[in-house]
């Protein structure tokens, strides 16, 4: 049976040209003034601003952070999301990182590897690669981490294919 994916939630356009403005306002600087502090041309601002131009997310960073602002990147409920963190010392055996929706698991133990029943040598580190289970580990930290929130809910089990919702 297919996944369906989840929906993805409708966005308004971003109103750059008024959250500009509004940054300028607030921080009673002329459009000189702020081109002037993010090292920009005032052309830049202007057009920014009228809708002119689109400018890109990091002119767009740039212009907030001369006014005393910044952008953050919200979930629906307004959680900022914090950005993950790099760890050089956990790479794959070409020196990439590894996918971001995977959970590193470094000095795995016996088991824990997809390749062990294959009889491999066991690597540094590695990641779940069925992803039910790796949805039941983080149904199943959430549960055990946020107690209060998830207290009157039984603890997760892991749903086998023959008995998957």
């Amino acid at each position: 049976m297919p996944r369906s994916q989840p929906a993805i939630p409708i966005c308004p356009p971003f109103p750059i040209s008024g959250i500009l403005r509004a940054a300028r306002r607030r921080s009673d600087l002329s459009q000189r003034e702020l081109a002037r502090a993010a090292k920009v041309s005032a052309a830049t601002v202007g057009r920014s601003e009228s809708g002119t131009i689109l400018p890109s997310i990091n002119t767009f960073a740039t212009l907030l952070a001369a006014a005393g602002f910044f952008l953050a990147v919200v979930d629906p409920d307004g959680n900022v999301l914090q950005p993950m963190k790099t760890r050089d010392d956990l790479r794959d055996g070409a020196e990439r990182l590894y996918p971001a929706h995977l959970d590193v698991i470094p000095d795995p133990e016996p088991g824990e590897w997809w390749a062990d029943i294959y009889g491999l040598a066991r690597p540094p580190e590695t990641f779940y690669r069925d992803r039910r289970r790796r949805d039941y580990q983080r149904r199943l930290s959430q549960w055990q981490v946020r107690v209060s929130k998830h207290r009157h809910l039984p603890e997760p089990r892991l749903h086998h294919y023959r008995d998957a919702p």
